[in-house]
């Protein structure tokens, strides 16, 4: 659906269209409720004994005696808000190289998971496992009915885990990393046990050959999806996992352009780092292309001129990536992907050219904890109670084995989907609060963060990127920014500091301005959040698509890291009181 026929959402839910939802959303957590509640997590775990005393209590121990209507109450008065805590425990048991199949059979949902999805831990120094057992649903807007798609597509993993039967065989392996790598491979039948053959093929759903897809260098991974795309004037749609990337890759185009059009030119693969155990697959799909480098040659490296990509592919119409929350700092213009997490799919994007509208999930069963009230199971809202104009938490439970699992992740609601009324949501922020005691008390969130530096950009300048940290260097802490921008500085952007003290002074009137010590913004060298991403990527093992840049830096190791890339600094010296730039 193009965004001229998407249909404006609805601010009131009619009496028919909340019936309708609520009999969609019943019915799916009733299949969920009778599929998984003999699972050994809901089974054995103590956060869930509520729920099975309760049943317990009608005297009936076979699914078959129990009423539709009972399993729906006592899923309400009886499952609490669940988090991570109670599900390592389970999720552990897959972590060795080797598992026994009676100790990890049936764990969150029947069966063997088909993947496990690892976060990226770009808040927790420590990452989460998720057991998915379904296949993902395709994301909105990349799909076969699109010609010709540059997809910057990864196979990596972290690792994998082989189930063991009692006989002592291996009956399963299963890939632990990127959600959306194993999403790849099951759309398209590449199982980790023939990526001997797997990285043989030309992969027809993209213009990369599958073996692309496994380049571990960050770098290297963007260029040769870039460098095959490039090969191809017909191309109709990019598709990069995150917003971000498609900064790096216009960047990279630009600093290897020539590099990129001789290697079209001639068919020879440019001798780039981390691509060597991949050349001899990727070879045979890279002719040498005379005409199509000519017509780039004509065209020119002119990345700062507006349609430059649609010079290059005349017939492109999307360009598809997240764009959710900090995601939207990086390219105002693209289309939004959706909403997803490794714990599950929670939204697609209900109008592609708003980054931040999505219709959340019917397939799982998403519930609303309100932001102003209690943090207890009491003050969950279901989906046709939720009141347009208000926060909630995402809630969801879900065929992969989650209960009323906590994302931490707060929405605003934005209307209903008219057809079948669906919540239609804006993502507003993670609802994790940082208490920052320099600020006399008043709580420091990442929208603060967020909405206080795109506030200063017409001092400051165009943000492509950014992070935070607490500054203590001068033993009285500040907030700190660490920043990319597009183009130059101008001129009056030593005034930057101060107006981002008002701002968020303005933004929370519990600061006290007298009390906050002016904040201070280091510019950092162009392309130094793609050369962060490159090497976060090499310290944790992680997929290409797994280097996220937080809103606000905890890891000691990452700030030295981007501190030592510092190109300019403007702020308060609190010797002198000049600001220096």
């Amino acid at each position: 659906m193009s965004p001229s026929q998407v249909p404006p959402p609805v601010h009131v839910l009619s009496p028919d269209l909340a019936g309708v939802l609520k009999n969609s959303v019943e019915a799916t957590l009733l299949a969920i409720i009778k599929k998984n509640r003999h699972t050994r997590y809901f089974s054995e775990s103590p956060v869930f004994a509520d729920f099975h005393s309760a049943l317990r209590k009608f005297g009936r121990g076979n699914d078959a005696d129990i009423s539709d209507d009972t399993f729906l109450e006592t899923y309400r008065t009886a499952i609490p808000l669940t988090t991570y805590d109670s599900y390592e425990p389970y999720a552990n048991k897959f972590l060795g190289d080797t598992c026994q199949e009676d100790d990890v059979r049936d764990m969150f949902s029947p069966g063997l998971p088909r993947f496990i999805a690892v976060t990226s831990s770009t808040s927790k120094p420590k990452p989460k496992f998720y057991c998915r057992y379904q296949i993902p649903n395709p994301l909105r807007y990349v799909s076969g009915d699109a010609g010709p798609t540059f997809w910057t597509f990864s196979l990596h993993y972290r690792q994998l885990v082989k189930v063991q039967n009692q006989n002592g065989d291996i009956i399963s392996t299963i890939p632990a990393g990127m959600g959306s790598s194993a999403g790849v491979r099951m759309r398209h039948g590449l199982e980790v046990e023939n990526d001997h053959l797997n990285i043989k093929l030309a992969g027809d759903w993209a213009t990369s050959p599958v073996a692309v897809g496994f380049i571990r260098d960050y770098r290297t991974f963007i260029l040769t999806h870039t460098l095959f795309a490039l090969a191809r004037s017909e191309v109709e749609m990019i598709c990069i996992l995150f917003a971000t990337s498609a900064v790096d890759m216009v960047r990279y185009m630009e600093e290897e352009w020539d590099t990129l059009i001789t290697s079209i030119e001639t068919g020879e693969l440019p001798p780039w780092e981390g691509i060597q155990h991949v050349r001899e697959y990727l070879q045979p799909h890279f002719p040498p292309r005379q005409d199509r480098a000519a017509q780039l040659r004509a065209i020119g490296k002119a990345t700062e001129q507006p349609g430059w990509l649609g010079e290059i592919w005349p017939k492109l119409k999307t360009t598809t990536s997240i764009c959710s929350g900090v995601f939207s700092v990086a390219v105002p213009k693209l289309h939004s992907l959706g909403f997803g997490t490794s714990e599950a799919q929670i939204a697609t994007a209900y109008d592609p050219s708003d980054l931040n509208l999505f219709k959340m999930t019917p397939r799982e069963v998403i519930e609303y904890l309100d932001v102003a009230k209690e943090e207890s199971a009491s003050s969950i809202v279901p989906p046709w109670l939720v009141e347009v104009g208000k926060h909630y938490e995402i809630v969801c439970t879900t065929h992969d084995g989650l209960w009323r699992y906590r994302l931490g992740d707060v929405v605003e609601i934005a209307g209903f989907d008219p057809t079948d009324g669906t919540p239609i949501t804006r993502y507003f922020e993670r609802r994790r609060r940082v208490v920052i005691t320099w600020m006399a008390g008043g709580i420091l969130t990442e929208r603060h963060v967020t909405a206080a530096i795109l506030a200063v950009q017409d001092t400051l300048a165009p943000i492509a990127e950014f992070t935070a940290f607490i500054d203590s260097r001068s033993g009285v802490p500040t907030l700190a920014y660490l920043i990319e921008v597009h183009g130059e500085l101008r001129p009056e952007a030593s005034k930057a500091p101060k107006r981002l003290h008002n701002e968020l002074c303005r933004l929370n009137e519990e600061f006290d301005p007298k009390r906050m010590r002016i904040p201070t913004i280091r510019v950092l060298r162009p392309g130094t959040f793609g050369e962060y991403r490159q090497w976060k990527i090499k310290m944790n093992n992680s997929g290409a698509g797994q280097a996220k840049v937080p809103v606000l830096m905890w890891d000691d190791a990452a700030r030295e890291w981007i501190l030592a890339r510092v190109h300019k600094e403007l702020g308060l010296n609190s010797n002198d009181g000049v600001v220096r730039g």
